[in-house]
């Protein structure tokens, strides 16, 4: 059937060829064409030949109509160009053009052009009306009324798919812009009716003509939280749904569908998309061996992600959990079949192992992500917060500089800046080793650098998921005080951002230990977060899920800091990472302060490791 809808196509194509020929030497000449007859005989046949063989280079007839965009029109130009270019020399070589009037082949350019790109232009028009007349058929009354917020590129190509697809469940029938040169106007006969401020007046003014809206799309990364929360709170208020386009990025393969998303908790936040220097985050891992610790964890197995989509020369995967080394590794290898990996079962606390494990893998550049990070867990277990935070970290430290990897990326957090719990404290006292090793001799040629950010949307044992079980179960919410904050981010742009701070040092030639601190935006209220996934649940606080305060863990502070005070900030080339300059302390002193931790961890004296990280740290209160 196709191949016919083909063949027919290019008969078309080359009768119009033959007749372009005729029109425009009639244009040229009018009523003397009889006289051109003899050279016409000859060079119609040559010029359909060309133009056949360069309508099939440029798939002319294998191109859809109902479909036809500039991409193709731009095809037709290129192949009749193409053709007049090649067609004249041959016919220069053949008679020296004698008998044809020089401006012949401009006219036939254009008239050739006309007659091959309006009939497919009028068949799209034709099927794109036919779709949309059809008012009070069945089908079309089914259709979801949809007000499309945001015009780009991406959500245009939602407008047009919806415009031309007859079996699509939605109808546009009004779009919003911020941009005033758009507003008033039509694209694609669908009016912009005003900003964010006016959806309100849209929606009323659209259900007194008889088009409900029932439904509101928005683009991606258009709009900052703040944008998306009025949105939301005019939905809310009218009773609509909300949903948002998918990035470009979320399609794992090209699709001619674009399944809606629904609003997220990070869209709220409206962090707004940052750009990436991609290219020198694959000079940084392609080609190269990388290992991760912690590679089943929240950060891990996002690292492990992101790391294969730069095409590494071998992935090692180190995590103590079974399961959730499994779950990654099966994912990798469904996603990227052909990246060199392996999973392997282990613990940072086994330095013994820890050795083995690089020697055979021999990576070039280690990500430590391993590390216990629950804050009311890691105060009720301080000896195995402290052997896994502390000790591990050394241990991998240690390790990297005796078989000579180029770069060690350790993860922290911000709550090692002026601890105020077991979990920051072991995170500082990590921190400070890594420093004092990267700047001491030992180190060699080993860049250390660490990465600091706060909470990661979703990541195990976060507040998201306890808050998303407790809504679930009906309520109540449970959050620890009204003036709680922290910082948040996804934990996808967290990792590009680790990514990219890495191969910001790897390429700097610095061989200094750095901490850079990734911008996490302004801190939010924790019952602001409680409230917006109350909402986004369809549910009403109060009414159907209440929210109670259950007072401040033991450890917990109300709010967290990226920096402390004897560290100052310095811009780097990436506007969302700062570097700290990094307290200098003896690697002696560090060491010595460490192993009395230790032994007092192997004895699993909570008590005595406690004293002992406040003996270590003074701003641990």
């Amino acid at each position: 059937m196709h191949f016919r809808k083909a063949l027919f196509v290019s008969v078309y194509d080359i009768l119009a060829v033959a007749l372009s020929l005729i029109i425009s030497l009639y244009l040229r000449v009018g009523g003397d064409s009889i006289s051109y007859v003899e050279v016409m005989n000859v060079s119609v046949p040559l010029y359909m030949a060309i133009c056949a063989v360069m309508f099939y280079y440029f798939k002319i007839a294998f191109r859809v109509w109902k479909y036809t965009s500039i991409e193709d029109i731009f095809a037709i130009i290129k192949a009749v160009s193409l053709a007049i270019v090649v067609f004249l020399p041959i016919m220069f070589a053949y008679n020296r053009l004698e008998g044809m009037p020089r401006s012949l082949m401009i006219i036939d350019w254009f008239v050739l052009n006309s007659l091959l790109i309006a009939p497919r232009f009028f068949f799209r028009m034709f099927s794109e009306r036919t779709l949309n007349i059809d008012i009070n058929s069945r089908s079309s009354l089914a259709k979801i009324n949809v007000i499309l917020v945001g015009i780009t590129e991406h959500s245009e190509q939602f407008l047009r798919s919806i415009v031309s697809n007859k079996g699509s469940e939605y109808r546009i029938i009004a779009l919003i812009d911020e941009d005033p040169a758009k507003q008033g106007k039509y694209i694609r006969n669908v009016k912009v009716y005003g900003n964010i401020k006016q959806l309100r007046n849209a929606i009323e003014a659209l259900n007194v003509t008889g088009k409900t809206a029932q439904k509101v799309i928005i683009a991606p990364d258009v709009f900052n939280g703040e944008e998306v929360q009025q949105i939301l709170d005019v939905t809310d208020k009218l009773g609509l749904t909300l949903s948002r386009l998918p990035r470009v990025t979320d399609f794992s393969q090209p699709t001619d569908k674009i399944p809606l998303r629904n609003i997220m908790l990070e869209d709220l936040l409206g962090r707004p998309q940052t750009a990436l220097d991609k290219e020198l985050m694959n000079k940084f891992i392609s080609g190269k061996r990388i290992l991760v610790t912690g590679a089943g964890g929240s950060i891990g197995s996002e690292l492990v992600r992101q790391i294969a989509g730069f095409n590494p020369s071998h992935i090692s995967l180190f995590d103590i959990s079974e399961y959730n080394l499994y779950e990654i590794d099966l994912e990798i290898g469904k996603k990227f079949p052909d990246i060199s990996k392996r999973p392997i079962i282990g613990d940072v606390r086994d330095s013994k192992n820890l050795k083995l494990v690089f020697e055979h893998e021999m990576p070039h550049v280690v990500f430590h992500a391993a590390a216990l990070k629950h804050v009311p867990m890691s105060e009720a277990n301080a000896s195995e917060t402290a052997l896994t935070n502390i000790c591990g970290t050394r241990n991998v430290a240690d390790v990297c500089v005796s078989t000579n990897v180029e770069e060690m990326v350790m993860i922290s957090t911000d709550k090692a800046v002026n601890p105020s719990n077991v979990m920051g404290a072991t995170k500082r006292m990590a921190e400070s080793y890594v420093q004092a090793l990267g700047n001491s001799k030992k180190a060699k040629n080993v860049r250390f650098v660490t990465i600091r950010f706060g909470n990661v949307l979703g990541s195990t044992g976060s507040v998201i998921p306890l808050f998303k079980r407790q809504i679930e179960q009906g309520g109540p919410i449970t959050v620890t005080h009204p003036e709680i904050k922290r910082y948040f981010m996804t934990i996808r742009e967290a990792v590009e951002l680790v990514i990219e701070a890495g191969a910001i040092d790897y390429n700097s030639g610095d061989e200094e230990s750095k901490i850079f601190v990734l911008d996490m935006g302004d801190p939010v209220l924790i019952i602001d977060l409680a409230k917006q996934l109350i909402r986004l649940s369809g549910l009403r606080i109060e009414q159907d899920i209440k929210i109670e305060f259950t007072g401040l863990r033991p450890g917990e502070k109300l709010f967290e800091e990226l920096f402390h005070n004897d560290e100052n900030t310095i811009p780097t080339q990436h506007a969302a990472i700062m570097l700290a300059n990094p307290r200098q302390e003896p690697l002696a002193n560090v060491n010595k302060a460490i192993k009395k931790i230790e032994n007092a961890a192997n004895t699993r004296n909570d008590n005595k490791v406690i004293e002992l990280l406040h003996e270590s740290l003074p701003e641990f209160v």
